[in-house]
């Protein structure tokens, strides 16, 4: 293999020398040393440190619930970045560091400390307890122990919202909430294949009041609407609508009105306002006298009132006592119905949800048989009812569209007579 012939650069510039120069050599030999600086060079390295000789042969072949506990006990891997990979001692073996609070502080302060603990301790005659404060860079302490929890509700670096959200009323609140009402409701025993006569009455009796309730509902609605108006004829509606148009036009007063009307225009004319005149020094203090004596009127009165109530006093107590009685069975019956209102379905959209129809079968429909039963309703629909009763699901209205009129018509150039027009023209020419 012939050698090729080397190639000569000018070197004369730093970037021509690192670009041409080949330092490969030198770099391998560093990274060498620098590993072996790091891990230790393997010719100073005893054998003790890297062979072990067992002398002795173990047959007992350790479980595996040993090998997990030996496995358990071996330190993590993950704490192997924290240690140091290196053996290379450090240069600098005097460093600076940042000096602590007392450290810092000077020698007068120290002194002047140290002579008020001691004249504290002389006046009470106790040694003054220190904090024990970790310093700088200590954690002595266990964070997750019971005593170190902090409590939300007294920490002033908590929410608000944080503090609700973990007290412990919200917190039962928010339990007691979950699983109110089951996800599948036992059907009515009437709606079996082959029910009992009680069962399938009480069933047929629902299903009947559910459907007077409907009717009474109509024809109140009826009545209210439509029932409120009677009709009339043609005429009667059309003098109707004059009376009506007509109302404000023309002057309809009769004469004894209009004579009483310029009698009080006259009356008006003559009884003119005639200003009041300043009140008199005996106005003014009679004036002042009667308001003292009202205003005395009024103190004697209250004091009445108050030797009354003393009086009344036992009275009063008991009426208390009926007010607050009243105000507890008030209060257990709101809290009731709220216990009740949380159960009931809540109002998720728009459309309020309505219970479904009872599914039913006359007697005359009642096979005994599953074979020759007519079923009834819709296991999806009941599904889809369920969830929309637990709140899982907003109640919605069945969406149909309509599909739009196409408006149909013949174009100008596609009519009868104009095609044969054209026709007879194609054989003209």
């Amino acid at each position: 293999m012939a050698s090729t012939k080397r190639k000569r650069v000018s070197k004369k510039l730093k970037s021509a020398w690192r670009k041409h120069a080949n330092v490969a050599d030198v770099e391998d030999f560093l990274e060498e040393k620098r590993s072996e600086e790091r891990l230790g060079e393997l010719t100073t390295v005893p054998d003790e440190a890297l062979f072990r000789i067992d002398s002795q042969v173990s047959k007992d072949i350790p479980v595996l619930r040993n090998r997990k506990k030996l496995a358990a006990a071996k330190e993590l891997k993950c704490f192997s970045a924290l240690r140091p990979y290196t053996n290379v001692p450090d240069p600098v073996t005097k460093r600076n560091r940042v000096r602590t609070k007392e450290e810092r502080q000077s020698v007068f302060v120290r002194n002047k400390k140290s002579a008020k603990t001691s004249k504290l301790v002389k006046q009470t005659g106790k040694p003054l307890s220190k904090k024990k404060e970790p310093k700088r860079g200590e954690f002595n302490t266990n964070l997750w122990e019971e005593g170190n929890v902090n409590n939300p509700s007294t920490d002033e670096w908590v929410d608000s919202n944080t503090v609700k959200h973990n007290s412990n009323e919200v917190r039962k609140t928010r339990q007691s909430n979950k699983h109110k009402s089951p996800a599948i409701e036992l059907p009515h025993p009437g709606m079996s294949y082959n029910p009992s006569y009680e069962d399938h009455q009480d069933l047929l009796r629902q299903v009947a009041e559910k459907e007077e309730k409907l009717i009474k509902e109509e024809e109140h609605l009826h009545r209210v609407t439509r029932g409120m108006f009677s009709k009339v004829t043609e005429e009667q509606r059309d003098q109707n609508w004059l009376l009506d148009m007509s109302q404000g036009l023309a002057n309809t007063k009769s004469p004894q009105e209009e004579e009483e009307d310029e009698s009080d225009e006259q009356d008006g004319v003559t009884n003119r306002s005639v200003k009041n005149n300043k009140k008199t020094l005996k106005q003014r203090r009679k004036k002042k006298e009667h308001l003292e004596a009202e205003k005395l009127r009024r103190q004697l009165k209250l004091q009445k009132k108050k030797i009354t109530d003393i009086h009344n006093l036992k009275k009063i107590m008991n009426n208390i006592a009926t007010v607050e009685t009243k105000q507890t069975i008030r209060n257990k019956i709101t809290q009731k119905k709220k216990e009740e209102k949380k159960k009931k379905t809540k109002t998720l959209s728009a459309t309020k949800f309505e219970e479904p129809d009872l599914e039913f079968n006359l007697g005359r429909e009642i096979a005994g048989n599953l074979r020759d039963l007519k079923t009834e309703g819709n296991l999806l629909n009941d599904r889809f009812k369920s969830m929309q009763k637990r709140n899982i699901l907003a109640p919605t209205k069945r969406q149909t569209f309509k599909k739009p009129k196409v408006k149909k018509f013949t174009k100008a150039t596609h009519k009868e007579g104009d095609w044969k027009k054209s026709v007879a023209k194609c054989f003209k020419d």
